[in-house]
């Protein structure tokens, strides 16, 4: 018998993450000033904080936290400096970390026994709005929980829905699965437009949302009659799901620039990039091309060719020999990159909408 046949993957996956979390807390205890404090609260806690409380920078110093409102303090302070966004390091962990969850969700999935299909995938679909908006509902309260509370409830769905499906009380889970995504985004969705109404620094701006929303369903209809008139192949594995893939990188692209390029004249305020590309999408801009261009018409904007350049490359990459080979793997992976792309952007946009 081989070594990979006497090993559970299920198991070896909650053995690596239970060693990684107990490896992680013990060197932040053992080394707190130079583990706890320069690698996890400079390159995630530190950012979360600074954003949540609207500051230039937090500095973490003899076991506590400041949080300061100028780029000098900034620069003079003696401690642990991180910024509000992302930064390389945390840019690349996040992606390992994603790998490392997916490879986990596979292996439920298939404990599961869940058949991955369109609607699989459609059904998910609110569950990356919901995502979205409930990091707005996190920058209103101020409380990084919400990620877990995201995660325990998806998964708590998926569980259930499957559950029912397996007693006959429904045929198929998935609409199930997709009712449940849609009255938690209903709720949250409720729970911000209360918010708009109760509390004076929320305002509403539509223009964003309506500009967002439009432009993502313009670029989503072109890339399709595009594709089936003049390339069908780029679009023939994936289908509807690719179109959603495009809109949904696109709305994160546009809610980026016109924040980014156009948020004093549409919102009534500035916003600063918080992606490494992003940020490094302006550098570049602003480097070469003129400056009475840059006026004009910002520095932000490349950044949404690139988002629409890469989904439209997905798309193409998931033809139909990827579903057929490995299906489970490939909606999942199509699934998760939609997610990091409408996520974001459905908090971009709500978060800009609400003037937040």
């Amino acid at each position: 018998m081989e070594l990979s046949e006497e090993i559970d993957p299920a198991r070896a996956w909650l053995a690596a993450l239970a060693a990684g979390v107990v490896l992680t807390a013990a060197a932040a205890l053992a080394f707190p000033r130079r583990v706890a404090d320069g690698v996890l609260w400079r390159y995630f806690w530190g950012p979360v904080d600074a954003d949540a409380h609207a500051a230039t920078c937090a500095v973490r110093s003899g076991g506590t936290t400041e949080r300061l409102y100028t780029a000098a303090a900034c620069r003079a302070a003696d401690g642990v400096v991180a910024q509000p966004g992302y930064t390389t390091v945390s840019t690349v962990s996040y992606a390992l970390i994603l790998v490392f969850m997916l490879v986990g969700v596979l292996l439920l999935l298939r404990e599961l026994g869940v058949e991955m299909s369109p609607h699989f995938f459609y059904a998910l679909f609110p569950f990356m709005l919901l995502g979205g908006a409930l990091r707005v509902v996190e920058d209103l309260i101020i409380s990084p929980f919400i990620y877990f509370v995201m995660f325990a409830f998806t998964l708590s769905a998926l569980v259930a829905s499957v559950a029912l499906e397996r007693r006959g009380a429904i045929e198929h889970f998935e609409p199930a699965l997709a009712v449940a995504g849609t009255a938690g985004l209903l709720v949250a969705l409720g729970a911000l437009a209360y918010a708009s109404i109760a509390f004076d620094p929320v305002a509403f701006n539509p223009l964003f949302f309506a500009l967002v929303v439009g432009g993502a369903s313009l670029v989503g209809a072109l890339f399709w009659l595009g594709s089936e008139r003049y390339a069908p192949v780029v679009n023939e594995g994936t289908g509807w799901m690719g179109i959603l893939v495009v809109w949904g990188h696109t709305v994160d692209g546009l809610a980026n620039v016109l924040s980014l390029d156009w948020g004093p004249e549409l919102v009534g305020q500035s916003y600063g990039s918080k992606h490494v590309v992003n940020r490094a999408t302006v550098r570049v801009t602003e480097s070469v091309q003129p400056a009475w261009l840059s006026e004009a018409v910002g520095t932000a904007w490349p950044f949404v060719l690139i988002k629409v350049a890469a989904a439209v490359l997905v798309v193409w990459v998931f033809d139909d020999r990827i579903f057929e080979e490995s299906p489970r793997y490939a909606y999942l992976l199509l699934i998760a990159i939609l997610a990091v792309g409408l996520g974001p952007g459905t908090r971009d946009t709500l978060r800009a909408t609400l003037g937040i």
